[in-house]
């Protein structure tokens, strides 16, 4: 099992295939995707990597946080997730992870909070029908109906679906297709949409309900030290 990794959310495009076909993808980042520590077995208990993404300024996180990320050497992250991974997909602390931890038609499954759509009615909250519009119907056109029964139970069960706060929720979206990854510019292009409103946080992991796919890198696709001074290096041959 590998790690998965942190993800900020961009936005939305489309993608044309090599036959014309136009994809609705969602453009995810990854900023800056490092180990900040690491769960052992023998001293934790349980075996997980905890990665940060993201900068944060140092006059906002808290002195312990920033002697943790200080004994990892690493800059302080906006976002702190952990990972539960196998025993053989630790990494090592200030390993950084790109894009290429996924592949092309790999599925992935990728959890945020969604959106929030403040009070809303039983209608747009879950899909009911409404009342008649003429038949006696007066005033009450929009609302959800009977809450419940007479004297017994004399009580509303819990769970009745009524009118209240929407969204703003922790969900999960699976099974969702990897269409491309920019390793260069971090980008991954997952097809369709995914929870949670641009900018906002995501986590994203290899599919739970399917096997990974045969050319996904293991334990992980990691960054080399030379993977961003190669291009530098390549264009100042150009020049002369």
């Amino acid at each position: 099992m590998r790690t998965g990794v942190i993800a900020k959310k961009m936005g939305m495009t489309r993608l044309f295939k090599d036959d014309g076909r136009h994809v609705p993808v969602t453009v995810l980042q990854l900023e800056d995707v490092q180990v900040v520590a690491r769960r052992e077995l023998d001293r934790d208990g349980y075996v997980a990597v905890q990665l940060g993404a993201g900068v944060a300024k140092a006059k906002n996180v808290a002195k312990p946080q920033r002697g943790h990320f200080g004994k990892a050497e690493v800059t302080p992250k906006a976002r702190v997730v952990e990972f539960r991974v196998a025993e053989d997909a630790l990494l090592d602390v200030g390993a950084t992870i790109g894009a290429d931890h996924y592949v092309a038609g790999q599925l992935v499954d990728v959890s945020g909070r969604t959106q929030g759509k403040g009070f809303a009615g039983a209608m747009k909250r879950w899909n009911f029908g409404g009342l008649r519009a003429t038949h006696g119907v007066s005033v009450s056109h929009r609302s959800h109906g009977s809450t419940g029964q007479r004297q017994d139970p004399g009580k509303v069960f819990k769970n009745k679906k009524m009118a209240g706060h929407m969204g703003d929720r922790n969900r999960t979206q699976q099974n969702l297709e990897v269409v491309s990854t920019d390793a260069e510019r971090g980008l991954i292009f997952i097809k369709g949409s995914v929870p949670g409103h641009k900018g906002t946080w995501l986590t994203v992991k290899d599919a739970v309900k399917v096997a990974r796919h045969a050319d996904a890198p293991y334990p992980a696709g990691l960054k080399t030290a030379n993977s961003n001074e190669a291009p530098a290096a390549a264009a100042d041959g150009q020049e002369g």
